[in-house]
């Protein structure tokens, strides 16, 4: 089912010209700004300064300047506890504008985004809680006179680099963390959907954070985020994206063996057996290929169903995307929004036209979509998929399934395993071994069980293998960016090391 995009729904719309932040003040940049073009409607809806080398320093020596100098790290924690929540409430009461930001610049769905927002909120009032509860420990067990203190302190200047995908949402993964644990920050938005990151910076101001301590610096990853990446003045490396990028941030990062949080790729399996409850599976299947475009590292993207119920599931699957509402993302009914770019759209169709080729059939699909403007696809059902076809093996990061077949539970998991990936995965059996099995067999971050893509601020999420290094969300997350320190102290007079004071010449 299409939604037809609104031509007239962006039409009184005025461009919006943003300032990145840099040590408190708001600048446009030397060189022509980078102008956002909805991927739904095909007007220019944002302008974003196109930063340079020399801003991406400045920024960074702020945040030096601020973690070194400044009153943040100095903090008590429930000072900075208090700006957090100050900030989370300042962020509820501008969802609205988010929403519409992160709506016409990535192309998602104006309903889903509000929801996004509403966990972001969420997330920020968790990190402001954890900020009270980052301690150390202490052992007084080690002997007469001796007492161990471990401290965890905050790394310092964090580089934050976040995709398109999911503007707001993903930069509230990584820097309210961050900031609870008294760290600094320069962050750098994909230069697609930098709206909201921007205004994230103005309601940081408003709640109080020192100037420096937030930097927001936009343009190009191979102008700006090389410096963030690989700067001596950056202690530790926070990046969202592909995991070819991955690689070239670690690699950066590696220069001056920055600590990396890498969340990157998946390409995320769910595995079905016959006693499963096949109705609840059949809309989480929908659900977690389709939800934001497909464009989505969590996406369950590979189905591999037990042969016996592979043919039946297929159908049913078919049938309820068929109810799918695609298109205009400024519409409340729309689930599927559009793609992010011409270019990307080209990227997902080959993929459908290569899986083809390699003997897939389409059940359903299969097409790109003519809504009168803007790039959309067709939600799209590839079966007859083998473990060795680029569709089942790569990441689409579109809103393709690929559906593949077993026949025991150890053919399952060899197929599950078999990829550079292991962000996520689902198990779905009425038969609580059989999920506990799989589950502590599949190499994922995270296994849901007869579920799929919930989530909690208090869990934290990353992946195994070529999805990632390190935790997002959950204690984890505070604790990622700090450094443990070990004061070992002596009370009283010693007796010496080589030999005791007595022997020691006068």
């Amino acid at each position: 089912m299409t939604v037809l995009v609104n031509p007239t729904a962006l039409s009184d719309h005025k461009a919006r010209d943003f300032k990145m932040l840099i040590d408190g003040r708001w600048e446009t940049g030397a060189a022509d700004p980078i102008e956002r073009v909805a991927p739904s409607h095909g007007v220019v809806v944002s302008r974003f300064p196109t930063g340079s080398r020399n801003d991406a320093e400045r920024a960074i020596a702020a945040a030096r300047k601020a973690f070194d100098q400044g009153p943040w790290p100095r903090m008590t924690a429930s000072e900075r506890s208090a700006i957090l929540l100050k900030a989370a409430d300042l962020i509820a009461a501008r969802a609205e504008e988010l929403a519409f930001l992160d709506a016409i610049e990535a192309g998602k769905p104006i309903t889903q985004v509000r929801g996004e927002i509403a966990g972001s909120v969420d997330i920020w009032r968790y990190a402001a809680a954890l900020a009270r509860d980052l301690h150390g420990e202490s052992y007084n067990t080690l002997g007469d006179g001796t007492l161990g203190v471990v401290l965890r302190e905050a790394i310092g200047v964090v580089s934050i680099i976040t995709p398109w995908n999911f503007p707001f949402l993903i930069v509230g993964q990584k820097l309210p963390f961050a900031l609870a644990a008294g760290c600094t920050a320069v962050v750098k938005p994909s230069e697609l959907t930098s709206g909201s990151t921007l205004v994230l910076g103005e309601i940081l101001q408003q709640a109080g954070v020192p100037d420096g301590v937030v930097n927001i610096v936009t343009g190009t990853g191979p102008e700006v985020g090389a410096i963030m990446t690989s700067h001596p003045d950056v202690d530790m490396v926070s990046f969202t994206g592909s995991t070819g990028v991955g690689k070239l941030t670690m690699s950066n990062a590696a220069q001056t063996l920055k600590k990396v949080s890498l969340e990157l790729g998946g390409k995320n399996p769910q595995i079905v057996f016959p006693d499963a409850d096949l109705d609840a599976f059949v809309d989480a299947a929908v659900f977690g290929a389709y939800f934001n475009a497909g464009e989505c590292c969590n996406a369950g993207s590979r189905l591999i169903l037990h042969k016996s119920i592979a043919s039946d599931v297929v159908s049913r699957i078919a049938e309820l995307s068929k109810a799918v509402k695609v298109g205009d993302p400024l519409d409340p009914s729309t689930q599927v929004g559009a793609i992010i770019t011409p270019q990307h759209l080209e990227k997902i169709s080959g993929y459908v036209t290569g899986a083809r080729s390699s003997g897939a059939r389409v059940a359903h699909g299969g097409k790109t979509l003519d809504l009168g403007m803007g790039q959309f696809m067709s939600p799209t059902i590839l079966e007859a998929v083998t473990p060795d076809m680029a569709v089942a093996r790569e990441e689409v990061f579109g809103p393709v399934l690929s559906v593949l077949t077993f026949e025991t539970s150890a053919e399952a998991i060899s197929i599950a395993n078999s990829i550079d990936y292991g962000l996520s995965a689902g198990v779905w059996s009425r038969d609580f071994d059989t999920c506990l099995t799989i589950g502590r067999s599949v190499r994922a971050g995270t296994v849901w069980m007869n579920t799929f893509m919930d989530g909690a601020s208090e869990l934290p999420f990353g992946g195994y293998k070529q999805s990632g290094l390190g935790r997002e969300l959950g204690r984890h997350a505070v604790e990622d960016y700090t450094e443990t320190k070990t004061l070992n102290m002596h009370i009283g007079k010693r007796t010496g090391w080589w030999m005791p004071q007595t022997e020691k010449p006068a």
